[in-house]
């Protein structure tokens, strides 16, 4: 029971920092919002906003077309300066503003202009070719339906029914494509995914190293010796601080994973083979933070070290350029950075989300973690004695 209480002051001491809130649980949901917009790799609509005041029948067919064009999410929006601001602030790619006389126009004849608004990067060029690629599609029946008005008597709108009926029933063209050579496994992936994992992975090796001071602090204080004042056995002293440690990490580890879950819709693949990644993995950093603490001797060594350990071997280990990446451009440095267990968590996450792999095929990368975290927690645990003892 002892021991408990132990790890329940050191997660009590976590939560209670105010400024934890952003760095522990916030910072880590955000860049993973940020990841997944930028780079993730999963497929998603670009969003387009029209504004078409024009209620006529050329007016909403040129909207429908737009609505059926594939990976374009459209919404309708009231005015034009509405739907540039949504452009200019990132709630839309793009805008597409149809003329209040779009309808009437064309039946006469007249030149008609539609505004085409994005930002400038590189999905604008690809929004723009698809909407001009139904603007042309209309076009081409208008022009269909005024050389029909020319040799017949009949009006307008009669010329473009029977064009549209025409067209609808005659052969197109069909273009088959066939993807040959080896598909990267990443193009199967969500947007938000590449992100969950890697980011799970950093901060928590980060958090546990930074929060190793605590374990320092412990000591400064005297709290520790006080402890070993009373009838409290070293064992429940040093099994209390690594339960402290580990709690710490899965206190962050379950909000990061069940939080990107409900917001993002990350998905972890095989939940007992994901919950056992998650575990092994959180028990290395628990241990690797115990080792920290006992070996350190303040608290501005371990949050200096923590931070650049944890960031350093984070980004060595894949958790901000993926493991793919560097065995494409530098097979050595892909095999050295299985020397932290960032590299073997990644890959045990790719196996379970991106192969459809169960907990049978990621054996090895657990059998590294778990060698791990055996080492770092029988060398805390066997430091932390040695410091306890002699203090």
């Amino acid at each position: 029971m002892k021991a408990l209480a132990i790890a329940a002051t050191g997660v009590r001491r976590l939560l209670r920092d105010r400024s934890n809130i952003f760095f522990v649980f916030m910072l880590p949901m955000m860049l993973i919002l940020v990841l997944g917009a930028s780079f993730g790799s999963g497929a998603f609509d670009s969003r387009v906003g029209v504004v078409s005041p024009d209620s006529g029948e050329l007016a909403q067919d040129l909207v429908g077309r737009m609505g059926e064009l594939d990976a374009v999410a459209l919404s309708e929006w009231e005015n034009r300066d509405g739907a540039v601001l949504a452009v200019e602030r990132g709630r839309l790619e793009a805008a597409v503003i149809i003329p209040d006389d779009y309808h009437t126009a064309l039946l006469a004849g007249d030149e008609v202009t539609i505004e085409f608004v994005a930002r400038p990067d590189a999905s604008a060029q690809a929004i723009r070719n698809a909407i001009e690629s139904v603007v042309v599609e209309q076009g081409s029946l208008l022009r269909a339906a005024a050389l029909a008005g020319d040799f017949t008597d009949v009006s307008s709108a009669e010329a473009l029914e029977v064009a549209g009926e025409v067209a609808g029933g005659a052969r197109s063209l069909t273009v088959e494509t066939e993807a040959v050579g080896e598909i990267s496994p990443f193009q199967s992936m969500g947007q938000f995914e590449l992100g969950a994992y890697s980011q799970l992975l950093l901060f928590v090796f980060l958090t546990s190293m930074t929060g190793s001071t605590a374990l320092i602090e412990t000591r400064r204080l005297g709290i520790a010796s006080r402890m070993l004042a009373s009838p409290t056995p070293v064992r429940t002293i040093l099994f209390g601080e690594a339960l402290a440690r580990l709690g710490v990490a899965l206190v962050q580890g379950l909000f990061i994973m069940l939080g990107s879950s409900l917001v993002f819709g990350v998905r972890w693949g095989d939940p007992l083979g994901a919950a056992t990644i998650f575990l092994v993995f959180a028990l290395g950093a628990s241990g690797t933070a115990m080792l920290m603490g006992s070996l350190l001797r303040n608290e501005q060594q371990a949050g200096g070290i923590g931070v650049m350990l944890g960031i350093g071997l984070g980004a060595f280990g894949g958790a901000m350029v993926p493991l793919t990446v560097m065995e494409m451009f530098s097979p050595t440095l892909y095999r050295i950075a299985h020397i932290t267990p960032h590299a073997w968590g990644i890959e045990a996450f790719e196996t379970l989300i991106l192969h459809g792999g169960t907990i049978a095929d990621i054996l090895p990368e657990l059998g590294v973690l778990t060698a791990f975290a055996i080492v770092v927690y029988t060398l805390g645990a066997w430091r932390l004695r040695v410091t306890l003892t002699r203090s």
